[in-house]
């Protein structure tokens, strides 16, 4: 905490000074052409060497989508595999990587289990986010473990302006389903809130098709949500908030695998269903100290607690995770196009388990430098990060990107970064049982990237982006042959292109995303599991004065269920349709049509009996909205 009080005198210095400064980190919420999380700070787009994606929230109200991890769906380069219905698990890839290589945000702080590896993300409530950004490819040089497929940081809501502005939503569809929020926003030129809370239930679907009788029933899931923003601006120099987010529910469970006996070493039959609490603080004070200078000091803590039960069996499995960090950015901008952005970090790492882990806490120190410059043609990029973990000592990541304008309208980025991952404490201790256990001698994960980048204006309504990379594994943690525990012992790497298409046609607007990656074990030369080489995004949008009309079509084609490349998942495509309706000042319909055509497909796969299934993904379903907006 001795950094977090160095910090904080420096931000509170008399001796501020008033000076014409950009978008604040408050105001480039609302923006859809800035970009906050690539380098920590506020940025053009434009700007930035990160390929990236971002739903602000007019995007997330129109496209309604069921949770976060759908709205994912949307980004090109990411795919989701679920483990059926909301509430339910779920795999992350981007760019080939899985879900533990990514790290999740939550406004700056760092969010998932320390445990199992991951965010929550499917206990999100959408309704409670102003603002997602997605960052294709790593970004360890500046945030450090975790970042090697990307990050996704989300931002909680804020508010929409002066005075006060109540909100009521009430939504109800298809399988008993029901989503309520209750909100109220404004302030002043000086001090911002937001509050809001929310409350979503539905029966659910099964999630799996052959298997125990005890799982032959609906999968339940129930959130409840509360969401604060309060900021204030002392003066033109000098800003501090505070943000606070907290889902909890439950969840109910189907396991083909049953509850293994250690005993009898067999597999019993299980009704499980998870209890869970998700929850975020941060705490900032953001000041301009000069006209070249401006600090950012922020605190935080985030805890995700999640506990299983059995309806056939007694006690519980307990696995919390409770994060503190400290996070100080400085950013100087030193003229002629140069700018220099300092930071240090501090990260604790503590779970309280049910399975008698040896170590339980641990800690992460970390400085980083990157130096930018944009001139008229040229642009570079270049960055260093220092990790020094409690348990596995000293790590440097490195990140440079060299970017080219051909003309007005189009340029080229080429760039490097590195990434890395620390074992989760159940890959280094999860207690032997005599079927498995952790294995304390892991190293940490490793990646190498190259990128070329292509945008292009090619007329006023067409905007098109295109990436070229190539990623390689090193010390990728994974199974041993005998299932008994896990090792360093592969190697991979990920060949993948990407594209964007934003247009503007009689009306409507379309945006067309595409990628195609090759993802391979260079052990075997086999295809990674769960990933889909082929993925394609359509959306079309129109407004007809206060009605809005909508769809959206994702097409995915084949995947391997197994590593060794013996059972595949066919490929699919899901068609959604929206409408909305502004009926007046105060009062608005929406309507969601999910997966118009029913599709029945699957993205992970389960083997019960000796024979294997797919997980079901949500069928046909139905939304319809009011939200209620009453004028002050």
């Amino acid at each position: 905490m001795k950094l977090s009080r160095v910090a904080l005198a420096i931000a509170l210095t008399p001796t501020l000074t008033l000076a014409e400064q950009p978008a604040s980190h408050e105001q480039a919420l609302k923006l859809s052409d800035t970009l906050i999380t690539a380098n920590r700070d506020v940025e053009q787009r434009s700007n930035s060497s990160a390929a990236s994606t971002v739903f602000t929230r007019a995007d997330i109200e129109r496209l309604r989508p069921a949770s976060v991890p759908h709205l994912l769906t949307q980004v090109p380069g990411v795919q989701v595999a679920n483990y059926g219905g909301r509430g339910a698990s779920y795999g992350l890839y981007i760019r080939g990587t899985n879900t533990s290589q990514t790290l999740v945000l939550i406004d700056g702080v760092r969010a998932g289990s320390a445990t199992m590896g991951g965010a929550a993300l499917q206990f999100l409530s959408v309704d409670q986010i102003e603002r997602i950004e997605v960052l294709r490819g790593s970004r360890s040089a500046i945030h450090g473990a975790d970042a090697m497929g990307g990050v996704i940081q989300i931002f909680t809501r804020r508010s929409e302006g002066e005075g006060l502005r109540p909100y009521v939503r009430i939504a109800g569809g298809s399988d008993s389903t029901w989503e309520r929020t209750l909100g109220l926003s404004g302030g002043n030129e000086r001090t911002r809130f937001s509050l809001s809370a929310g409350l979503e239930e539905t029966a659910g679907i099964d999630r799996t098709r052959a298997s125990f009788a005890s799982d032959a029933d609906h999968d339940g899931y129930r959130n409840r949500s509360l969401a604060l923003s309060l900021s204030h601006q002392f003066n033109d120099a000098l800003e501090a908030g505070i943000t606070m987010l907290d889902q909890r529910g439950k969840t109910e469970i189907d396991n083909p695998f049953g509850r293994w006996d250690s005993t009898t070493f067999q597999s019993l039959p299980a009704s499980p269903y998870d209890e869970y609490s998700i929850s975020t603080t941060s705490v900032w004070l953001d000041g301009r100290l000069t006209d070249v200078w401006n600090s950012r000091i922020e605190l935080g803590h985030s805890e995700d607690k999640q506990e299983n039960f059995d309806k056939l069996f007694p006690g519980s499995d307990v696995n919390n995770t409770y994060r503190d960090s400290v996070n100080w950015l400085n950013t100087l901008a030193l003229g002629g196009g140069h700018s220099l952005r300092l930071g240090a970090d501090y990260l604790n790492d503590k779970v309280r388990s049910s399975n008698d882990f040896q170590v339980n806490n641990r800690d992460n120190k970390a400085a980083f430098a990157q130096h930018s410059f944009q001139g008229a043609r040229f642009g570079t990029e270049l960055g260093m990060r220092h990790d020094d973990n409690q348990q596995f000592g000293s790590e440097n990541t490195f990140n440079a990107a060299l970017s080219y304008r051909l003309n007005p309208d189009n340029q080229l980025i080429l760039s490097y970064s590195e990434g890395f991952r620390v074992p989760t404490f159940a890959d280094l201790y999860w207690p032997f049982d005599g079927f498995y256990g952790g294995n304390p001698d892991l190293k940490p994960e490793k990646s190498r990237s190259y990128e070329l980048q292509w945008r292009s204006q090619l007329a006023s309504a067409t905007h098109l982006e295109a990436s070229l990379y190539r990623t390689d594994f090193r010390d990728l943690i994974v199974t041993t042959s005998d299932f008994s525990t896990v090792d360093n012992i592969n190697r991979a790497r990920v060949n993948g292109f990407e594209a964007t298409l934003k247009q503007e046609l009689f009306g409507w607007h379309g945006d067309l995303g595409i990628s195609i990656i090759d993802p391979r074990s260079r052990e075997n030369g086999n295809i990674l599991p769960n990933r889909a080489k082929r993925t394609l995004n359509l959306s079309l949008d129109r407004q007809f004065g206060d009605v809005g009309l909508g769809a959206s079509f994702t097409a995915v084609s084949s995947s391997y269920g197994n590593g060794d490349n013996t059972t595949e998942l066919a490929g699919y495509g899901v068609l959604d349709l929206r409408a909305s309706w502004q009926a007046s000042s105060e009062l608005a319909f929406d309507a969601k049509l999910a997966n118009v055509l029913d599709k029945d497909y699957s993205r992970l796969m389960y083997t019960y009996n000796g024979q294997n299934y797919g997980y079901r993904e949500l069928p046909f379903t139905a939304m319809l909205g009011v939200t209620w907006t009453p004028d002050l």
